[in-house]
């Protein structure tokens, strides 16, 4: 007889105004800001910037870029995560801030991490073993804050063998 189990996950994320965030996240988000204005979009008119802290304090900054041989580009969360890991291989990352504008200046786009980079973040956890927060600042001006990867990816491909 074959049985069968239900999964089951439930995630919850915090909403943080721009008057409750902290030092350090303010600065993340207003350099992921920043790094849109050099954002290659070319294509989408879609410019993402992330920032990100290592352990040891230092931030770092990337964007989108984009390649008219689509799908070339690459996000701006896998430009600065293999960025700080190549030149910064022993230091964890602690927190990545992510903000999107319209390329028609028309304001600020909430997004998430697409689906490649939630699994990079992921990689990086399990190296690190180590959640890294994730700050989504929304169109509103508001942030949305995930402790981990978790928080965005139930299932992530090395749960899938457990």
């Amino acid at each position: 007889m074959k049985r069968t189990k239900k999964v089951s996950n439930i995630n919850t994320m915090e909403m943080i105004s721009p008057e409750g965030l902290n030092e350090s996240q303010a600065n993340l988000i207003n350099l992921a800001n920043k790094a849109t204005d050099k954002a290659y979009a070319p294509y989408s008119n879609f410019r993402v910037g992330a920032a990100l802290v290592l352990e040891d304090g230092q931030t770092f900054w990337a964007n989108n870029q984009e390649n008219i041989c689509y799908p070339a580009g690459i996000c701006a969360e896998r430009v600065l995560l293999s960025y700080t890991h190549s030149n910064f291989p022993d230091l964890k990352p602690l927190s990545i801030a992510i903000v999107a504008k319209k390329s028609d200046n028309s304001g600020l786009a909430t997004v998430t991490p697409c689906g490649l980079c939630r699994q990079t973040i992921s990689e990086y956890e399990m190296k690190f073993d180590s959640p890294i927060e994730v700050l989504m600042l929304r169109a509103d001006g508001h942030v949305l804050k995930a402790g981990g990867i978790d928080q965005l990816l139930p299932y992530k491909l090395e749960d899938l063998n457990e």
